[in-house]
Formats: C-alpha cells, sequence, structure tokens
C-alpha cells in the first residue's frame, strides 16, 4: 500500500514542479512580450508569491508520503528548514 502511496507521491511531486516552471518560463515570455520595467517588476512579484507556494506543497507532499518512515524530529528539523528558507525570502 505505502509504495503506491509513494509513486502518486512522486508523480505529484514532478508535476507540481513542471507546472512551476511552466509559469516561470511563461512569466518569462510576458516579460519578453511587454517589454515594460514595470510590468516585468509586477510579474517577478507574482512569481516571488508562486515559488514559496510550490516549495511548501512539494514538500508536504513528500512529507506525506515518507510519514511513516521519518521520526518527528527529523520532521521538526525539515519544516524548520522550510521555515528559514521562507523567513530568508520575505524578510527584510
Amino acid at each position: 500500500m505505502w509504495d503506491g502511496l509513494r509513486e502518486h507521491a512522486v508523480t505529484a511531486m514532478g508535476t507540481l514542479r513542471l507546472i512551476s516552471g511552466s509559469i516561470e518560463v511563461c512569466a518569462g515570455l510576458l516579460m519578453l512580450y511587454f517589454q515594460s520595467l514595470e510590468k516585468a517588476m509586477a510579474i517577478n512579484a507574482t512569481l516571488a508569491l508562486v515559488g514559496p507556494t510550490v516549495l511548501i506543497l512539494v514538500t508536504a507532499t513528500g512529507l506525506a508520503a515518507m510519514a511513516e518512515e521519518l521520526s518527528w524530529g527529523r520532521m521538526v528539523l525539515i519544516f524548520t528548514g522550510v521555515g528559514l528558507i521562507l523567513w530568508g525570502i520575505f524578510s527584510d
């Protein structure tokens, strides 16, 4: 049973990353299309929200599939690491 869950988790994680990459490519193309610094900055600001959201979703998916194998201590360390990454991104 857990092997099937792991396979679905890997598929979901890969799909989320492909969607995220596609969003990034589309954003770059939009920046080139509009040729406006203001619009490029607005698009970039939107991407600043997409990246961390995908990071959290992919990490949560992987952890859910590995929950049986990880101790609580390791899960806390992983969530702490993700929290520190997000703090580094969004802090002034």
